[in-house]
């Protein structure tokens, strides 16, 4: 049966409403909004969109708690209730596993470590742990990055073929943010194939000029790619200590994954 052309236009309606409201919370969680938030003018132009459209988008998304105003610059940031929402996302008790595993990491190489999951060409950060220095990485939880020029992202594509990866980055630039950035979906396979050989991924300035990385994916029980675990420090100090690296990261995530594994069976009667 025919659905009524009424009932087909408040469904697109509706479908096009929740597009703004994903576009501006996203909008909000990008680096631009990272120093102070964004105003309307900043995010209609950023998303193409009619300002009027933009600010009763926001107003909407700021009833339920979703975004926050300031009262004194009136940009607009995310709100308190999206971190709520966050911890109840994913996969908790990877999570909660993890957690002590990468704190023993970083004390033992000195270094900040993070765990980062796959969000279509990107990378998504979802715990990081630092040491106590004065000169580190910066820490990354919330923030996506490329996965093409990433060490987490490298060890995420592990297991992809090159059509997997040509249908993944269809449509991605890959543009030169370090000095040995990969040009192309063809570079990235080769350098993933000589990294599978060896179980972790490394990247030198691929990401940042002076910034070195390693990591090695996380496997679930039934062997697929679940997440990454990585290391990242500047190069002057870590540059030498890659392949050492990989092999203390090796061995994280080997006991993360008995631990997951150990979490998922029932318990005994």
């Amino acid at each position: 049966m025919r659905q009524p052309e009424s009932a087909r236009i408040h469904r697109v309606t509706r479908e096009k409403s929740m597009r703004r409201g994903i576009e501006a919370l996203l909008a909000l969680a990008s680096d631009e909004a990272l120093a102070g938030g964004l105003g309307v003018k900043q995010m209609s132009e950023m998303l193409g969109r009619d300002k009027s459209q933009i600010s009763r988008t926001l107003q909407i998304l700021a009833e339920y708690g979703l975004v926050d105003r300031d009262p004194d610059t009136l940009a607009y940031r995310v709100g308190w209730r999206i971190w709520s929402l966050a911890q109840l996302a994913g996969e908790r008790r990877l999570l909660e596993v993890t957690r002590p595993f990468l704190v023993q990491l970083t004390e033992s190489l000195g270094e900040r470590a993070h765990l980062s999951v796959l969000q279509g060409p990107r990378v998504l950060t979802v715990l990081s742990e630092a040491p106590a220095r004065a000169i580190q990485t910066v820490g990354w939880v919330g923030r996506e990055v490329p996965a093409y020029c990433t060490s987490s992202g490298r060890a995420l594509l592990l297991d992809h073929t090159r059509n997997a990866l040509h249908r993944l980055f269809r449509g991605t630039v890959f543009e030169p943010l370090g000095p040995n950035t990969v040009v192309g979906v063809d570079e990235l396979f080769e350098r993933i194939q000589a990294e599978r050989v060896r179980g972790y991924a490394t990247v030198d300035e691929e990401f940042e000029a002076g910034l070195v990385a390693v990591a090695v994916p996380v496997r679930g029980p039934q062997g697929r790619i679940i997440a990454a675990v990585n290391i990242s420090a500047p190069k002057f100090r870590f540059g030498d200590r890659l392949h050492e690296g990989g092999r203390e990261v090796l061995a994280c995530v080997a006991a993360v994954e008995r631990a997951v594994t150990a979490a998922r069976e029932p318990e005994s009667v």
